[in-house]
């Protein structure tokens, strides 16, 4: 007889470790299944986030951006420092060594909240059972009353450029380079391109950024992103070509050199780099995970079906996080992991999913929540917006990082905020206001009469909203405008 378990996760990303974790602290007696094993014969939790995507990439940002703050910024303070270099070396175990104890801590999360680990390949069967094929081949059946998918996601391949994991990497090869290219290309100006650019560019990279989209970043309000395409290109160097279809690559091993071969508006193109990064988006992983009689099923686009609940098809089984709709990302699968395992637990634990904030990690930030401007035109909801530039900001200046501005955008009648749309100093951490301020349903009115202390860069979202009303304090008014809806 196999054991049995009230939870069996699959996946021990940001989505499946935390609903393990808050299963067990349910009283809910729980396993968590990984097949992720490294050189050294270990298992490996934490998933693409913690291992080669968020944390890695956040301390390569955080370090090459202090690099050209002592290269680049440092004069305006009065502060006198020789040429810089960079140590690509030391760099990267520091990457790794922060990357080395996150990872050992959920392994102590685990043990302290009780949770039992399984290393293998976790498959969803008929009936809530869960077939564990381990490295060595070993493979047991476990039995569920609950089933929580968190497979996660892997990089996208394109046929134009197969990655060699040498000249032509993806985004984990980005994160290991031991030296600085002279030339970058990177296919895909999303946010994983433009954080993987940023790194190098920041380094000495001529950073080359092939998109085949006419639009940069078209998911962000429009005028966010047309003052991102302004910084990228202008005020850092960034090569950003937009409407550019790569069509093929071929690898020169003698020269360590690929050409790219792209079309645009003007005809087929090719440019010479040292390195080629793919990072075109990302797919769910869903390959080897649910036998053909589970009663799971996959959408139009491969993801796996689930309600707004994250229960899929099959009684009992739920998916969160990569592999089901809505965007990539960890906060989002964490909290549907918290959501799963409550409800599992009789509660009714619910998510907004109106309230997810998206973060590009650049330099300045780039952060949103809620709806954009183009959305609500589309839709034909009224609305007013309020923009306040980090220009104007006190502390922005006295920090010499004054790039970017706060928008926010409010329902004409009601006062209600939609969104609220940031690039600058700190985005991530000040859109978060708006995201708590959002999720309680308050007015641009709330933040504008609520005390924000001074000098902070928060004060940016308190202007904005002021500006909403048409009465900030810190910038000329403009004169309110009505947006004609579309019908």
């Amino acid at each position: 007889m196999s054991e049995k378990y009230d939870v069996v996760v699959i996946g021990a990303g940001p989505g499946g470790y935390v609903a393990a974790i808050r299963a067990a602290q349910l009283g809910l007696n729980t396993l968590c299944i990984e097949k992720w094993v490294s050189a050294e014969d270990k298992l490996v939790l934490g998933g693409t986030c913690l291992n080669t995507g968020c944390i890695p990439s956040k301390a390569l940002l955080a370090s090459s951006h202090k690099y050209v703050e002592v290269r680049d910024e440092m004069a305006v303070h009065g502060i006198q420092v020789n040429a810089p270099k960079i140590d690509v070396a030391a760099m990267l175990a520091r990457k790794d060594k922060i990357v080395t104890q996150l990872t050992g801590g959920i392994a102590g999360l685990f043990k302290a909240n009780g949770v039992n680990v399984a290393e293998g390949l976790g498959k969803v069967l008929v009936g809530k059972r869960v077939e564990i094929t381990a490295k060595d081949g070993t493979v047991t059946v476990v039995d569920a009353d609950n089933i929580i998918i968190a497979a996660g996601s892997v990089p996208i391949d394109i046929p134009p450029a197969p990655v060699d994991n040498d000249t032509i990497i993806d985004s984990t090869g980005a994160l290991e380079l031991t030296e600085v290219p002279k030339r970058l290309g990177v296919i895909g100006a999303g946010v994983i391109g433009l954080e993987l650019g940023s790194v190098w560019g920041r380094l000495g990279s001529e950073v080359v950024i092939i998109e085949a989209l006419d639009e940069f970043l078209p998911t962000i309000d429009k005028q966010i992103a047309k003052e991102a395409h302004k910084i990228f290109t202008k005020k850092q160097g960034m090569d950003i070509r937009l409407s550019a279809r790569v069509t093929g690559t071929k690898v020169d091993a003698k020269k360590k050199q690929v050409t790219v071969s792209y079309t645009d508006s003007d005809g087929d193109k090719e440019i010479v780099v040292d390195k080629l990064i793919v990072a075109v988006g990302r797919k769910p992983y869903t390959e080897q995970l649910l036998a053909g009689d589970s009663g799971v099923t996959l959408d139009e686009r491969g993801f796996i079906f689930v309600n707004g609940k994250c229960q899929t098809d099959a009684p009992g089984v739920y998916a969160i996080g990569d592999v089901v709709r809505g965007p990539m990302l960890a906060h989002k699968a964490s909290e549907e992991g918290v959501m799963v395992a409550e409800r599992i637990a009789g509660k009714k634990t619910q998510i907004n999913y109106d309230c997810i904030p998206g973060i590009i990690y650049t330099h300045p930030e780039v952060a949103s929540v809620g709806m954009t401007e183009e959305q609500l035109v589309a839709d034909g909801i009224p609305y007013k917006t309020g923009v306040f530039p980090f220009a104007a900001s006190g502390r922005a200046m006295a920090a010499n990082d004054t790039g970017g501005m706060v928008k926010m955008i409010a329902h004409e009648e009601t006062d209600r905020i939609l969104g609220c749309h940031i690039i600058g100093p700190s985005a991530a951490d000040l859109v978060q206001q708006i995201v708590i301020a959002m999720e309680f349903g308050s007015s641009a009115e709330d933040i504008a009469l609520t005390v924000f202390g001074h000098p902070t860069l928060s004060e940016a979202v308190h202007e904005a909203a002021l500006a909403v009303g048409g009465h900030a304090i810190h910038i000329a008014n403009k004169k309110p405008r009505k947006p004609k809806a579309k019908k």
